[in-house]
């Protein structure tokens, strides 16, 4: 899935800039206790992570599962923070609805052994040249002066009759 973002504030660019997602996943348990999700050092690119769910695995024990993010804050330090304590009884999976961070970012298990998976979008924001803006404008202008061509229609005159 891709689409246009034209308000670029919400990707944090200047500009025009367009946005890809990809679909993301990962599972953690005690023998992989944390996953780091790093975008391609493209400059022109930004990566960012959108967590939807957190869901506990087939085979998980009655016990807590803590599942954390650790992530730059806006002041560029980092912070760890958990977004699930589930448990099989009571809590299997979390819906975080779209909770988006600005990669890099590690999703750690805190506590428990798991399985977790840990499922969302990959976010990819690039900018758009000016050359592709420009052509987008010329089609939409276009299509704007087809439409203002179109004359309307009149009703017909009635003949008189004597």
């Amino acid at each position: 899935m891709s689409f246009n973002d034209d308000e670029a504030s919400d990707v944090g660019l200047s500009g025009q800039s367009k946005l890809e997602s990809f679909l993301f996943s990962c599972e953690l348990s005690s023998k992989v206790p944390f996953y780091t999700f790093q975008g391609d050092e493209e400059e022109d690119l930004e990566h960012f992570l959108e967590l939807r769910t957190v869901c506990l695995g087939d085979g998980a024990k009655e016990e807590s599962n803590v599942v954390e993010v650790t992530a730059l804050n806006h002041q560029g330090k980092t912070i760890s923070v958990p977004i699930a304590n589930l448990h099989v009884s009571c809590l299997p999976m979390v819906s975080l609805g779209e909770f988006e961070l600005k990669a890099p970012v590690t999703i750690r298990l805190k506590a428990g052994t798991g399985p977790v998976t840990v499922s969302g979008l990959h976010l990819i924001a690039s900018q758009v040249e000016e050359s592709d803006v420009s052509d987008e404008d010329d089609d939409e202008d276009d299509e704007e002066e087809d439409d203002e061509e179109i004359t309307p229609i009149k009703p017909a005159k009635k003949k008189q009759t004597q």
